[in-house]
């Protein structure tokens, strides 16, 4: 079942565009709600941090599930993935939105803040399942438009030239609205705003930009693959038995925690310890994802002499150094920290692109064992553990932030409380320390990742005789 014609550029043009609208909606939550929540609607540290983790229960039911879905769906017009993106567009962009609002339910503030709580859990929840809907069908494209494993990486860097450049145009974006408008809850909502067009839109450029590739591939694994399904918690089970598979999500699980705790408390950083006007954050954060951006391209061309796990140790070893310095760096050393901000990005281009790279190889070995293709059931996980990064990394900064004294803002106060000492040394362990330890762990399981260039070309070898096999049988 080989996709062997080359991709033309207008197809992984289209690919990567798919993931511009989770990208955008995403980084803006990373970077920004955490602290919308602290010093625009008024909730408390732990609370808010709370808010994003009670969403992240219910993404661990509700990722694999989609995953399993899509690999059951049946469209001739659309194939297995494209109708959940075609038709859970409109939505994801609507409910991404309406987390950016600050209702009031009551004159009171303490029951204000329980109503408001309430509010962002919901609101959070039906985003979060929109989310997963457009999003867990995408990344699962990636096996299905080409099985060439350097062309894999290839389509990986467009999908993350996308995605860094949806945080940066994010960046962009929020930098020019919080300079030109200075009610911090009107600078949310006109923010939320763009952003959510720009992802609606993106999401349909994908859609129909991979169509016919896509289509071709559905129509030569529906002519050879095997008609007897597995149950659900048979799949789970083959998923986790599957060696290189937890190596990889123990690698992305590691990666991304670093990236999530470092993006969240980034903004705290800048304002609190390095004296800095709220208007400098994204600034910062330009620095850290337009190096990411950059070293994107490097690392695809230099993965095909050196190999994945080189790139990956080169990267997180920089990143690494970064995050020590940022621990020690005082107000006024502004230079300083943008030369770390360059040096972080380095490292944070190969947490997007080495794990997603890996993980088709990983599909393939599974279905020589299974003689299956499930991608949706892999990627699931993928995602699942992509959002419980994001919310247990919220959530720990979160509760160490109010456990240190930290001081929210009062909704509607324009001035922000000056922190204690001990806030601000809990907001250099979470920019430094935290990361660093993530990120150690994460080479560790890099270094014992079994399947290689060779093992991985053995793999495709063994597939397409059993597949011509098949197709001889059929005859």
């Amino acid at each position: 079942m080989e996709n062997s014609q080359k991709l033309d550029l207008k197809t992984k043009l289209a690919y990567g565009a798919g993931d511009l609208g989770p990208a955008i909606t995403a980084n803006i939550s990373i970077f920004f709600l955490l602290i919308f929540f602290t010093n625009v609607a008024g909730i408390p540290a732990g609370l808010a941090g709370s808010v994003l983790m009670i969403g992240k229960i219910w993404d661990a039911v509700n990722d694999p599930f989609v995953g399993v879905l899509t690999d059951k769906t049946k469209s001739r017009r659309w194939g297995r993935r494209l109708p959940w993106m075609l038709y859970g567009a409109i939505p994801f962009g609507i409910f991404f939105f309406l987390q950016w609002i600050v209702p009031r339910f009551s004159s009171d503030q303490g029951s204000n803040v329980w109503a408001l709580f309430w509010y962002y859990v919901v609101i959070g929840l039906i985003s979060q399942v929109f989310y997963t809907v457009v999003n867990l069908p995408y990344t699962a494209l990636t096996p299905e438009l080409t099985q060439d494993y350097d062309e894999r990486t290839s389509l990986n860097s467009f999908r993350f030239a996308f995605s860094i450049g949806g945080s940066i145009l994010s960046l962009i974006l929020s930098k020019v609205v919080l300079s030109l408008i200075s009610d911090r809850q009107q600078q949310y909502i006109v923010l939320a705003a763009i952003c959510t067009v720009i992802s609606v839109i993106s999401l349909y450029w994908c859609v129909f930009g991979v169509r016919d590739r896509v289509l071709a591939f559905e129509a030569k694994r529906i002519q050879i693959e095997e008609s007897d399904s597995i149950p659900f918690f048979e799949q789970l089970k083959i998923v986790f038995s599957n060696r290189p598979f937890l190596f990889v999500i123990g690698i992305y699980l590691f990666s991304w925690l670093g990236v999530q705790i470092t993006a969240s408390i980034i903004p705290y950083f800048v304002i609190n310890c390095m004296s800095l006007p709220e208007s400098d954050v994204p600034t910062t954060m330009i620095a850290v994802q337009g190096t990411a951006l950059l070293m994107l391209f490097v690392w695809t061309a230099l993965s095909k002499k050196i190999g994945k796990k080189l790139v990956y140790f080169s990267g997180m070893s920089l990143w690494i150094i970064a995050a020590a310095g940022l621990f020690f760096l005082q107000p006024g050393q502004i230079s300083l920290m943008y030369v770390m901000a360059i040096m972080a990005g380095v490292g944070v281009s190969t947490a997007y692109l080495v794990p997603w790279s890996m993980i088709p190889d990983v599909i393939e070995l599974d279905e020589l064992q299974t003689g299956q293709r499930r991608e949706g059931i892999f990627y699931g996980f993928m995602v699942l553990l992509q959002k419980f990064g994001l919310a247990f990394g919220l959530f720990l900064v979160g509760n160490a932030l109010q456990a240190s004294g930290f001081k929210e803002a009062v909704a509607g106060q324009t001035t922000l409380p000056i922190q204690p000492e001990s806030a601000l040394f809990a907001i250099r362990i979470a920019v430094g320390p935290l990361p660093t330890i993530c990120l150690i762990f994460g080479l560790v399981l890099t270094y014992f990742y079994p399947i290689t260039r060779e093992m991985h070309a053995e793999i495709l070898l063994k597939l397409k005789e059993r597949h011509k096999q098949r197709e001889t049988h059929q005859e």
